[in-house]
């Protein structure tokens, strides 16, 4: 319960994280439930709360798409349908475009982007904070062909 606590002191984890981590350093299995169960109760441990604080400080501070989102919940253990409501909140429709125009204004002037090198950069910057394909282009005024 200590190695929990402390690592959860860091800051907030998933379920699957901690279950990770108390495995890797000895824990046994039934430990490890009756600890993750303690935790659930004294609410330090909650998915639901996890993934929504997850993706809204992400979205606002790194400037991150949904596809970025997902990954990183994925990797973290959190279950597909939690990671479609907590996406369907945190971009709400035409939101994603918005954010991913405030991204760009943040990294690039706008007279910079007739400059071909510079778009190419713009729209690569763009693909890995995890914005889609679609709304890169019409973003950029491109028109779309083929994803």
């Amino acid at each position: 319960m200590q190695r929990a606590l402390r690592f959860l002191g860091y800051r907030p984890r998933s379920e699957a994280e901690l279950r990770n981590f108390l495995v890797q350093r000895g824990c046994s299995a039934a430990i490890v439930e009756r600890a993750l169960a303690k935790l659930r109760a004294l609410h330090y441990l909650d998915d639901d709360t996890f993934a929504h604080n997850w993706a809204r400080c992400r979205a606002e501070s790194r400037g991150y798409g949904p596809k970025r989102i997902e990954q990183e919940l994925r990797t973290k253990g959190i279950g597909q349908g939690l990671i479609r409501e907590v996406l369907g909140k945190t971009f709400a429709p035409g939101d994603e475009a918005a954010r991913a125009k405030l991204t760009l204004a943040k990294r690039f002037k706008i007279n910079q982007l007739d400059d071909e090198k510079t778009l190419r950069r713009a729209v690569g910057f763009l693909q890995r904070r995890g914005y889609s394909s679609q709304v890169i282009f019409d973003l950029l005024k491109f028109a779309v062909e083929d994803d």
